[in-house]
């Protein structure tokens, strides 16, 4: 396990805004940052992540907590592994605690873990076998210098190469413990009835792995440098549980801070075209590496940008079917540019042939955007007929139908209106169509690929209608957030005998729950109490930075819950709003809420004496006037917490 000094020097060290700012694009709000939700779809920022206080909420799902709960959310690690990313981002030595292993432990290790493992193995095998084999220098590194990639680019993308024996890296596997069917579960080794001891997937290839987001390995292309064998040039991984490829972008952990920072991501085909960009200074791109773009992939740009230029070969037989392409983008609120280069180009070979600058300005100059794009090519082919012509215009119009905004659809609308002459009306009317039909089309579908409504849960009424109950639980957290927010400041108080004495916010609250033998409502704010109690015991106040580091989702998600509010959302300071600030007047605000805690506890208290009344007055007489008893003196209390909080009768509950 990690030791608890390398758990503390990674949460010392992190910075949440650098964690979530690889996966969400941020924008200073105030003294914080906010972003789209990476969890939701929106249109309007809700996801908030403050730099001081080191937490992130998404306030449209209600998620939230540290960098490292940002990690296990987005990139469903466990908490280990999410400690284990961030410490290798920020350098850190991980030291472990070699004595807290157990055969259980070991045991518990998932196979998800396995396949992350093994490809991690397989990803240093081919590299190795490519910097250090005679055969992997020969062939996979001479390919790779033929191509012009320097050696440090190799390196950045970790490129290898598979070696011709059948089962090289199968037999090396094995030998380090990896049962066969593992290596058949990773899609890394084949075994054939006729094979018992298993064929490499990937035989005499070069290989390109394929990362996720945060950088781990999922998968490989491979490419075969041998034109006389009948076989596919690229060759991929196989579906796994860790590998769907409709859900990867190639390049994507190299290129995100590029793509954030420029705040514009290229779209291309291939590996070569990704490492070429790279190789000559543009770092902004992804591939969809051969496959149909998907929704999925979509919104994994999205998380850095809405803006989007794809990039063509200038003889793409494909751009065509790329139509669709385009109104995915649209549908997901993309803004998009495209380009085609000259014809006989790629990305890989234009980069090679002209410098950086001059790539960065022909992408910037040259791209256009969809609608001229469409147009060029649908035009070219209607010539002078105008039944084509007509078609074509449709075509685009149907693009813009997917166009979520309506102000940017009437844009567009203009933008056609004026390219080809023709009345706005006539456009929209056509627009109105095309909704017709897409709605048509979604309504007869098959019913497994409609998408099922959105059922809005509401509480039921009954549920609201105990104010009691619902009241102590609001108070109940309302405690437990300052003592979060503020539990080691100090309150200057008085005792009975108007002494002065000093006492920390932690312990006034915690004091109050003792002395009402107070039983919680909910679950995690016991166990926070728990905690603290147990720091009190060894002289440490334990606030809302010591539960940041516990590894406990509940517990991390009421500190963010705590620390940040819907107030964060807005930086009022720029419209000369300054709005009071919790905490402004501490000290009458815990003496406030344990008072009206203490009222509503007592409601609570009178409400459980009420419901045994009867059982006693059947079963127990003294029982039952003892009961009234205390209903009286606990009524006549809760009436002067009443006059002492300057409550109205109204007020009451």
């Amino acid at each position: 396990m990690i030791s608890k000094q390398t758990i503390d020097k990674i949460f010392s060290t992190i910075r949440v805004e650098e964690i979530v700012g690889e996966y969400v694009q941020l924008k200073r709000a105030g003294s914080n940052f906010k972003g789209l939700s990476p969890f939701h779809e929106e249109k309007s920022p809700s996801f908030v992540v403050s730099p001081s206080k080191q937490i992130w909420k998404d306030f449209s799902t209600g998620k939230g907590g540290t960098a490292i709960s940002f990690l296990m959310e987005i990139e469903n690690f466990t908490y280990p592994e999410a400690l284990r990313h961030a410490a290798k981002k920020y350098a850190i030595e991980i030291e472990e605690d070699r004595q807290e292993f157990s055969e259980e432990a070991k045991i518990a290790q998932t196979e998800r873990d396995i396949l992350y493992k093994i490809h991690e193995i397989a990803n240093d095998y081919f590299q190795n076998i490519l910097w250090e084999n005679e055969e992997g220098r020969s062939i996979g590194l001479s390919y790779f210098r033929e191509r012009e990639l320097k050696d440090d680019i190799i390196r950045k993308f970790q490129l290898g190469y598979s070696p011709e024996k059948k089962n090289s890296f199968t037999e090396y596997a094995i030998e380090k413990g990896y049962s066969k069917e593992i290596l058949e579960k990773s899609g890394l080794s084949i075994f054939p009835e006729n094979s018992p001891a298993g064929i490499d997937r990937f035989r005499e290839r070069v290989m390109f792995p394929i990362h996720s987001f945060s950088g781990r390995v999922l998968g490989f292309g491979a490419r075969i440098l041998k034109n006389n064998i009948k076989t596919a040039k690229y060759l991929n991984s196989p579906e796994t549980e860790i590998y769907h490829k409709s859900n990867v972008l190639y390049g994507l952990n190299q290129s995100k801070q590029a793509i954030s920072r420029k705040n514009v991501c290229l779209l291309v085909e291939g590996y070569m075209d990704v490492i070429s960009l790279h190789l000559s200074g543009i770092e902004n791109v992804v591939a969809s590496s051969g496959t149909s773009l998907t929704t999925e992939q979509i919104k994994l740009i999205k998380r850095l940008t809405e803006n989007v230029t794809i990039l063509f070969d200038g003889d793409n037989a494909g751009i065509k079917a790329s139509f669709r392409s385009i109104d995915m983008l649209l549908a997901e609120g993309m803004n998009i540019r495209v380009l085609l280069f000259p014809e006989g180009d790629d990305p890989d070979s234009f980069a090679r042939k002209h410098p950086q600058d001059y790539v960065e300005k022909f992408i910037e100059n040259e791209a256009t955007d969809f609608i001229d794009f469409k147009a060029e090519i649908l035009l070219k082919d209607a010539g002078t007929d105008p039944i084509k012509k007509a078609d074509a215009i449709r075509n685009i119009v149907k693009s813009v139908s997917f166009v979520q905004n309506a102000l940017k659809k009437e844009v567009y609308l203009k933008e056609v209106s004026n390219k080809f002459g023709l009345s706005e009306q006539s456009l929209f009317n056509e627009l109105d169509i095309q909704k017709q039909i897409t709605q048509n089309q979604t309504q007869h579908q098959p019913k497994e690929q409609q998408k099922p409504a959105k059922l809005e849960i509401v509480p039921q009424q009954a549920e609201l209608e105990d104010s009691v109950q619902f009241n102590i639980i609001h108070q109940e957290n309302k405690l437990i957030d300052t003592m979060l927010m503020f539990g080691d400041m100090v309150l200057e108080r008085q005792d009975a005998n108007l002494e002065k004495y000093e006492i920390t916010v932690i312990e006034e609250i915690l004091h109050h729950f003792e002395d009402e033998n107070y039983e919680f409502q909910i679950p995690t704010n016991q166990k926070i109490i728990e905690n603290i109690k147990i720091g009190i015991e060894n002289e440490e106040i334990r606030a809302g930075n010591f539960f940041i580091t516990l590894m406990d989702e509940d517990i991390t998600l009421k500190v963010a819950d705590a620390l940040l509010s819907p107030d964060d959302l807005s930086d009022w300071s720029t419209r000369n709003i300054f709005p009071p600030a919790i905490g402004d007047h501490l000290a009458a605000e815990v003496e406030a809420n344990i008072l009206i805690h203490k009222y509503y506890y007592i409601h609570l208290l009178i409400r459980k004496m009420t419901a045994d009344l009867e059982n006693h007055r059947e079963n127990n007489p003294t029982a039952y006037f003892d009961s009234i008893k205390k209903i009286m003196m606990l009524t006549e209390f809760s009436r002067q917490l009443a006059t002492k909080l300057e409550w109205s009768p109204i007020t009451k509950v």
